[in-house]
């Protein structure tokens, strides 16, 4: 005889759709749009900041929209979106350690190249503006490549263990395994390294996010470590 679901585990599979139909939604577009994207990032004569904000949202749509649609569809608080200051720079610390594979395997594969914190597709185009503008327009990159993502991990991670309480993280593995479906990864010796230091990092900061219930740690990383080498 089937379950009959809860209303609780009704509402969670609501949210776990909605996240997933819009990030889906926003990975088709930017998919969709990827070869005229290089051409209206590097086009001098679209505003420096319409062009970060077009790219940024269509970053957002793929990671944050959805995840914040539950949140304001649900009313969380900050501190249910783990936004506290209780358990953050555990949460901090602990996910700058699962980082540290991913730092030794890019300086034993040679590819390690300095430290630029967000350093995405549009940075270069935004350095090289002027000092106001490069402000707002790396304001703007922390905000969606950073904040919006890394927060997005938290949330996503969350919901899929309210729905699916298991002994295993299950929503660290998923997180994890999204993060290398959705960028490229090759399938070379070192491509298939990087694929594991990568579910190493996601993984163990999801995890440690998930224990202390804080999602800075997810932020930070995001911040000052995911786009930064």
């Amino acid at each position: 005889m089937k379950k009959e679901l809860t209303v609780e585990q009704k509402r969670l599979d609501t949210d776990i759709w909605i996240i997933a139909v819009i990030t889906l939604a926003g990975f088709i577009l930017f998919m969709s749009l990827s070869k005229y994207l290089n051409d209206f990032i590097n086009n001098d004569e679209i505003h420096i900041l319409l062009r970060t904000i077009v790219t940024g949202l269509m970053q957002f749509s793929i990671a944050g929209l959805g995840s914040s649609i539950v949140c304001i569809i649900r009313k969380d608080t900050f501190a249910k979106m783990g936004l506290r200051k209780k358990g953050a720079l555990k949460a901090i610390i602990e996910s700058v350690l699962f980082f540290i594979p991913y730092v030794i395997y890019l300086l034993i594969s040679r590819q390690f190249d300095g430290y630029m914190p967000l350093s995405v597709l549009i940075t270069d185009n935004i350095l090289a503006s002027n000092i106001v503008y490069k402000a707002l327009g790396l304001i703007m990159v922390g905000t969606f490549w950073g904040f919006f993502e890394g927060f997005n991990y938290y949330i996503v991670s969350r919901v899929i263990n309210q729905r699916y309480p298991s002994k295993i993280n299950l929503g660290a593995i998923i997180c994890a395994f999204i993060c290398i479906l959705f960028h490229p990864f090759s399938t070379s010796f070192w491509g298939i390294l990087e694929m594991i230091v990568t579910f190493i990092f996601i993984y163990g900061m999801v995890s440690c996010v998930d224990k202390n219930k804080n999602a800075w740690g997810c932020v930070f990383a995001f911040i000052f470590l995911w786009n930064a080498f």
